[in-house]
């Protein structure tokens, strides 16, 4: 038997990343997204790629893969604040600009971001 193995910068090269999202996350795609914002009663816009490629870029940013729920909070109210900051994001994402939109962003949500008891906190 014969393992099929492969050099890791030819799996690299397979990917095709999205130009429009350079820090998605590898097995995301905009398909996924649209898919579950459908599922959740949303159509998404213009804006709301927006919020997507912030949340994107901001965890591409984080060094260690931890992701603060009170600095993402502060970070896309200070990149939303020309457009009404967080009040605005509820208004287009109302299960939470970021437990929501994590969730079409394809990423993991900060601890205590949800509340199965509750929903969404943020």
């Amino acid at each position: 038997m014969v393992a099929d193995i492969r050099d890791i910068n030819s799996l690299a090269r397979e990917a095709d990343p999205d130009p429009d999202f350079p820090d998605a996350p590898s097995a995301w795609t905009r398909q996924m997204a649209e898919k579950s914002a459908q599922e959740e009663g949303l159509a998404l816009t213009d804006t709301h790629w927006e919020a997507i490629r912030a949340l994107q870029n901001y965890y591409a940013r984080q060094p260690r893969q931890v992701v603060g729920l009170r600095d993402l909070h502060d970070a896309l109210d200070e990149k939303f604040h020309h457009m009404g900051g967080l009040k605005f994001l509820y208004q287009i994402l109302p299960g939470g600009p970021i437990a929501q939109g994590c969730r079409l962003a394809g990423l993991k949500a900060p601890f205590l971001a949800t509340d199965a008891s509750f929903g969404s906190v943020a």
